[in-house]
């Protein structure tokens, strides 16, 4: 949740309790509970090792926990957006991943789709994303398109009066250190620390001004300038709206580097559409674009996205390796070209058997689901050898191909079916889970089906096709076809 920038820590805590109500009014008797993490942490860690998008005071990291573990969580993410959207005006509201996985995946990213514009002028970089997002934002199927980075984030610049400073003996130095001791305490400026000699503990001590005594714009201009050293030459403590010029500006709220360079993340995440589609225009969007990025300005695609790309090239080339390679051990075993391909003639079924399984309960492809597949190949291949190995016997007993293939198709039933509902039963509760794998049991499962009966009623006709001889009349047929006529 990100509330307009500059708004102050505790009316973003208040914001965040109003939306915490609205969350359980709009999922009635489905939230178990809610854990707000506004701001940034405490202490000085480095935001590398924060895992929460949070940059600065109008950031909350909201976790809303279910009280059912099978929760149609994608629709009520898209029930969340709708009216959280409309009940806080200015208010955005992106969901990140929850799951371990996929946060492996996205390797670190709060998004699939991560694209960095890195150049050398950061504000370059975030006029090219403002340019970029409102097209991006525009892609069937995608949601959560925001900028990480902001560029405008309320500030007060102090610009001391070099002139006055001369005058009056105080330095920038002096400036930078009056105002955090007043601001932020003594611990920034001079940290000191203070040992309990009863248990050994060691706390800081910290001087400053209190919150009630900084209210106004005023309470700024009024803040006490000196070196800090006693004042041994007896000059006058100065005011710091007397030597210095205070202008509000826009800062970065956070400022990332890639390669050194600056940075600007653009997140993208999908929901009711596969990830690859997304993808597919994102990169056309980025080529659309290509002559309004600045000069020196790189633009990379990063998380989930690029990894699930690399995996299924990985897999599909795996998946027609392992092919080639099933055809080629058979060939060695079978000492012939032909009966490999007849063996093989059944992973078309298996092929369609996957696409249906997938289509019918409408799963997307997905790196498990190629897993599946590979799998299948394997038992597919396994009992088409079946078939062909007892036609070949049964060829050699009576020289008949047709004869041949309904004897193996019927013969082989038992050890075929048995093979492959062991490993479909065995599939079963995976492909009705709730899990990550779940489209690897669907893919199994629709293969072998359609392999099963392809194995049983189209490799019996290969095979009769490719072995079938028309048999030669003998000599006395010629004589007596000859006599005839």
């Amino acid at each position: 949740m990100r509330v307009p920038l500059g708004t102050r820590i505790e009316t973003t805590g208040r914001i965040a309790s109003l939306v915490d109500d609205r969350i359980e009014q709009i999922l009635p008797n489905k939230v178990e509970g809610i854990i707000n993490n506004c701001g940034l942490p405490e202490g000085p860690h480095n935001q590398a090792f924060i895992p929460t998008p949070s940059i600065g005071t109008q950031d909350c990291d909201l976790s809303i926990t279910l009280k059912d573990e099978v929760s149609p969580v994608w629709d009520y993410r898209a029930l969340l957006r709708r009216k959280l959207s409309a009940s806080f005006p200015g208010t955005v509201f992106t969901f990140q991943p929850a799951d371990l996985t996929e946060k492996i995946l996205n390797f670190g990213s709060p998004a699939p789709v991560d694209i960095q514009i890195s150049g050398p002028d950061i504000r370059d970089n975030y006029r090219y994303a403002r340019l970029l997002v409102n097209r991006l934002r525009g892609i069937p199927g995608a949601v959560d398109t925001v900028i990480q980075q902001t560029m405008r984030t309320p500030t007060l610049f102090v610009q001391g009066n070099r002139t006055f400073g001369q005058a009056t003996g105080m330095t920038e130095g002096d400036i930078a250190s009056n105002e955090l001791m007043t601001l932020s305490g003594s611990q920034t400026v001079d940290p000191q620390y203070w040992l309990d000699p009863k248990t050994g503990i060691t706390f800081p001590l910290n001087v400053y001004v209190s919150q009630d005594q900084l209210t106004h714009y005023n309470n700024l201009l009024t803040i006490p300038v000196d070196k800090g050293d006693n004042d041994p030459e007896g000059k006058d403590m100065q005011l710091l709206g007397s030597i210095s010029t205070i202008t509000p500006v826009g800062t970065p709220g956070q400022v990332s580097h890639y390669n050194s360079m600056p940075d600007i993340d653009i997140y993208v995440s999908t929901e009711f559409t596969d990830l690859g589609s997304v993808l597919a225009q994102v990169k056309r969007d980025i080529a659309a674009t290509k002559g309004d990025l600045p000069r020196g300005v790189a633009v990379d695609i990063r998380g989930q996205a690029t990894t699930m790309h690399g995996a299924y090239v990985e897999l599909i080339a795996g998946l027609i390796v392992s092919v080639v390679l099933i055809y080629m051990l058979i060939v060695i075993n079978f000492q012939s070209w032909i009966d490999p391909f007849i063996i093989i003639s059944a992973l078309p079924g298996a092929l369609a058997g996957i696409a249906w399984s997938l289509f019918l309960t409408q799963t997307r492809l997905s790196v498990p689901a190629l897993t599946g597949a590979i799998m299948c190949m394997g038992t597919a291949t396994a009992n088409s050898i079946l078939v062909v190995s007892f036609a070949k016997e049964r060829f050699a007993l009576h020289r008949s191909a047709v004869v041949a293939a309904v004897e193996a198709g019927i013969g082989r039933i038992r050890p075929v079916i048995m093979t492959a509902s062991a490993m479909i039963i065995g599939m079963v509760p995976m492909a009705i889970s709730n899990s990550q794998n779940a489209p690897l049991g669907k893919a199994v499962i629709g293969g072998l089906i359609v392999a099963t009966f392809s194995t049983l009623l189209f490799v019996p006709c290969v095979y009769a096709i490719f072995h079938h001889r028309p048999e030669k009349p003998s000599s006395t047929d010629v004589t007596d076809r000859q006599e005839a006529v």
